[in-house]
C-alpha cells in the first residue's frame, strides 16, 4: 500500500546573527514559507512564533514583548513565546511555535512549526 501523503521534513534555516536581535523586542523574519516573529529574551535565549495574530490577523512582531509573552498591538491578545498558548484575550487560538537553534552566534529556525498548545483548562 502506498500513501499519497508526503510529510513535510523540518529543516533549520539560517535567519541572522544573535547580535542582530535586540533583547526584549520582536523582529520579523521569513523562514521557509512562513513569516515568524523572532524574540531574544536573554543573552542566549531566542524564541520564534508565527507572526500573524490569530485574532486580529496583524503582525505580532510589531507588538510589545513582556516577560515571556508577545502582545498584539491591535487588540492586546497575548501569546506565550515558549508554548504559543494564548495568555490574554481576546484571541482564543494559539500561535504556532518554531524550534530555534543557536550555532555559535548564528540563529537557525525550523522551517516547520511545532504544534501550538491549547490553553490549559
Amino acid at each position: 500500500m502506498t500513501s499519497d501523503v508526503t510529510a513535510e521534513v523540518a529543516t533549520d534555516e539560517y535567519v541572522c546573527e544573535l547580535s542582530e536581535l535586540p533583547i526584549g523586542r520582536a523582529v520579523q523574519a521569513q523562514v521557509g514559507d512562513h513569516i515568524v516573529a523572532v524574540v531574544r529574551l536573554a543573552e542566549r535565549e531566542v524564541h520564534a512564533v508565527d507572526d500573524l495574530c490569530t485574532h486580529g490577523r496583524v503582525s505580532l512582531a510589531e507588538g510589545d514583548v513582556v516577560g515571556c509573552e508577545i502582545e498584539c498591538w491591535l487588540h492586546g491578545s497575548r501569546f506565550n513565546l515558549i508554548t504559543g498558548a494564548v495568555s490574554g484575550p481576546p484571541a482564543l487560538i494559539p500561535v504556532a511555535v518554531y524550534a530555534v537553534r543557536l550555532d555559535g552566534d548564528a540563529v537557525y529556525i525550523s522551517t516547520t512549526p511545532n504544534s501550538a498548545q491549547e490553553n490549559p483548562s
